[in-house]
C-alpha cells in the first residue's frame, strides 16, 4: 500500500468511511477524516477509534483499503 492511495480515500469528497486491511488480519475502520492521521514521510499512519483509542500502523503492513459502503471508489469520485 502506498501513501498516495491512502491519501485517495482520505480526501475523497465528500468523504466516504473505508476499512484499512492489514496483513495479520485485523482491520480498522476509518468512519470520518478526522480519524485518520499519518506522518510527513507516509511510512506511519495513526487511525482513532470510536472509545478514543488509537493504533499506530506501519503503512508496510497495510494490505488493502475497502469502502466500507461496498461502493468502487475511484480518484473522481
Amino acid at each position: 500500500m502506498t501513501i498516495e492511495q491512502l491519501r485517495q480515500m482520505h480526501q475523497a469528497r465528500p468523504f466516504s468511511p473505508f476499512r484499512v486491511h492489514m496483513a495479520d488480519g485485523r482491520y480498522l475502520d476509518v468512519n470520518h477524516p478526522e480519524f485518520l492521521a499519518h506522518t510527513p514521510a507516509g511510512r506511519t499512519i495513526t487511525i482513532a477509534r470510536q472509545d478514543d483509542s488509537f493504533e499506530v500502523i506501519d503503512l508496510l503492513l497495510v494490505t488493502s483499503l475497502e469502502p466500507i459502503n461496498g461502493k468502487p471508489h475511484s480518484a473522481t469520485d
